[in-house]
């Protein structure tokens, strides 16, 4: 078999950037167990030689409190059609972009029951298992419909051997008063 044989029926795929609208309604299409997301840091796209979109991922917040220290991000959604590798391009170019932008470390979940292919072929690592449990609480009530309880795997991708700091100093402004430290995370006065 040569090498035009090994390639029928498998698309190149591109990344560009996309809105949060456009990750969503693709994500409410598409997406097996979540529903679209209300907030992120960015969006992107894969699309093939047509410039059909193939799939989305949405990078936001991690939605674990104890992993926003400011450095650190999440893939909240992929979403595919099922088009070969156009997760482990996503995946790829979500830490490559957020890496760029000031990142350290990028985080995503999947479920105990998936296989993690295409987060391993993105040299993604995993990082432990969360126990699933219902979201469910008096003050903000939830559907069980609304996502999986069943484990999941959390993955990471960092940057190795990079100095961390943990604020970062911006110069005073003519309205502010002084020098003005500002966390990453929450913001305020240092």
């Amino acid at each position: 078999m040569d090498r035009q044989e090994a390639n029928v029926g498998k698309s190149k795929l591109t990344v560009v950037p996309c809105t949060r609208k456009q990750a969503n309604e693709f994500v409410g299409a598409m997406h097996r167990h979540h529903k679209p997301v209300v907030s992120g840091k960015f969006s992107l796209a894969v699309v093939d030689e047509e410039g059909l979109v193939r799939g989305v991922a949405m990078i936001g917040n991690p939605v674990a409190r104890s992993l926003m220290d400011g450095w650190t991000v999440e893939v909240n959604r992929v979403a595919t059609d099922g088009c070969p590798n156009a997760c482990s391009a996503l995946y790829g170019a979500s830490w490559r972009t957020a890496r760029a932008m000031g990142y350290r470390r990028l985080y995503t979940y999947t479920l105990a029951s998936e296989p993690g292919v295409s987060l391993r072929g993105a040299g993604w690592k995993q990082d432990g298992i969360v126990n699933g449990r219902s979201w469910h609480t008096p003050s903000r009530p939830r559907g069980i419909e609304d996502h999986p309880t069943e484990d999941k795997i959390r993955w990471v991708v960092q940057d190795q051997g990079v100095k961390w700091c943990g604020a970062v100093q911006w110069p005073a402004s003519s309205e502010d008063e002084g020098d003005t430290v500002f966390d990453l995370f929450g913001g305020g006065n240092g």
